[in-house]
């Protein structure tokens, strides 16, 4: 288990209501290695957007174990769930997410306000090159409206490896895009992924799924 970045085992979330018993993740095994290209696909409700955010330690699970770095995170607190989650993992949504009142910079900078030992200027310095890499240094004191879709999701994508994480989580990372900046998007994704970044993509598009190194597919919560 030690080689393994991401660990489940007999791993399930269930929602329950006054009627109603939704089995939304069941029973999934899965193992994934530091450096792996992984996407998950299946219809929509299947369960594939509540494991990614299970993987992000934003949900918890209702029963199973999830070891994240060989840390078995059932056996931490909340404060030492969230440390873990602003170090390892970066997260690019499909709606962006990005503060409108804020310039592109310093969006960028924001998982770095939670990072202890980190300075102002060295927070910039650590934005602004995130930004070279996606493309964008030229646009670091931009706001968002000032910028097409495919480029804000260059910043979302600058704002999730700023902090250098284990591992970055794409939900539906090119589904506000159209086809060109989607594109873009997974062209991106694809050069993270060379330069040895691990990428967990949630997607319903086929075509994108298939450029992901390993492909997994979800159906009724449970992978087929």
């Amino acid at each position: 288990m030690t080689s393994a970045l991401i660990e489940l085992r007999n791993f399930s979330r269930v929602f329950t209501t006054d009627t109603v018993e939704t089995h939304a993740v069941e029973g999934i095994n899965l193992s994934i290695r530091p450096g792996e290209y992984v996407s998950i696909e299946g219809p929509s409700g299947c369960g594939k957007s509540t494991l990614l955010h299970l993987l992000g330690l934003l949900d918890e699970p209702s029963s199973g174990e999830y070891r994240l770095s060989g840390v078995p995170t059932a056996e931490i607190d909340a404060e030492e769930r969230a440390r873990l989650r602003n170090r390892h993992i970066g997260f690019v949504f499909q709606s962006f997410n990005l503060i409108p009142e804020m310039s592109v910079a310093d969006n960028v900078m924001l998982p770095l306000l939670y990072r202890p030992g980190v300075k102002a200027d060295a927070q910039r310095d650590l934005a602004l090159e995130a930004l070279e890499k996606v493309g964008l240094g030229k646009r670091a004191d931009h706001r968002p409206a000032q910028l097409s879709g495919g480029q804000q999701q260059r910043v979302a994508i600058a704002r999730a490896l700023v902090g250098e994480p284990s591992l970055i989580l794409a939900d539906e990372p090119t589904g506000n895009l159209d086809q060109a900046n989607g594109d873009q998007v997974m062209a991106l994704l694809e050069q993270l992924h060379a330069s040895g970044s691990t990428i967990v993509m949630v997607t319903h598009n086929a075509a994108y799924a298939e450029r992901a190194a390993r492909r997994i597919n979800m159906l009724d919560g449970r992978l087929v």
